[in-house]
């Protein structure tokens, strides 16, 4: 039996969907494809793919449960739903952000934003910088607001710098 999360999010693809399963799965150190399905016969004159082609992909990332789903080019991903990464030290966001951003859009970083090969969003964080910019009504927290803005990828001593005040 396979074990998924009680809410898992499902990625669309075009026809990319292992492709990117085996991606990120790369990355991420606790990571693991659980399942690969494939079209059958059945509806192929909806779906149109051949059978025996992959149709989803069950995949872990850190426990998360994804699916991955090869449905056609009708649907794109867009900034409206983003994956929050939250990371321990500047350096492990400095790893996720160079292992996501390969072959990415480089027009699509800011703020610790980031749009990979797939064109998901990524947000890539260090725990951190959360803290620093918790206090909206604070000059210290605005200080880092304002240096985050200029950022593309967050630089946590540059954000403690800027809250602090010596930037």
């Amino acid at each position: 039996m396979i074990k998924m999360s009680k809410i898992t999010p499902c990625l669309w693809f075009d026809s990319q969907a292992e492709d990117a399963a085996r991606f990120y799965t790369k990355i991420f150190k606790k990571s693991r494809i659980v399942k690969v399905t494939r079209y059958g016969e059945a509806g192929f004159e909806i779906h149109k793919r051949p059978a025996g082609t992959v149709m989803t992909v069950l995949f872990e990332l850190e426990g998360q449960s994804f699916t991955a789903l090869n449905g056609g080019p009708i649907f794109k991903f867009s900034e409206a739903i983003s994956l929050q990464l939250i990371c321990g030290t500047q350096k492990e966001a400095d790893y996720y952000w160079e292992k996501l951003t390969a072959g990415g859009d480089p027009a699509a970083q800011q703020c610790g934003w980031l749009k990979d090969k797939f064109g998901l969003s990524w947000q890539v964080i260090p725990k951190a910088a959360l803290e620093l910019l918790s206090e909206p009504k604070s000059k210290k927290s605005q200080r880092a607001f304002s240096a985050m803005m200029e950022m593309k990828k967050l630089d946590l001593p540059a954000l403690k710098r800027a809250y602090d005040g010596k930037a």
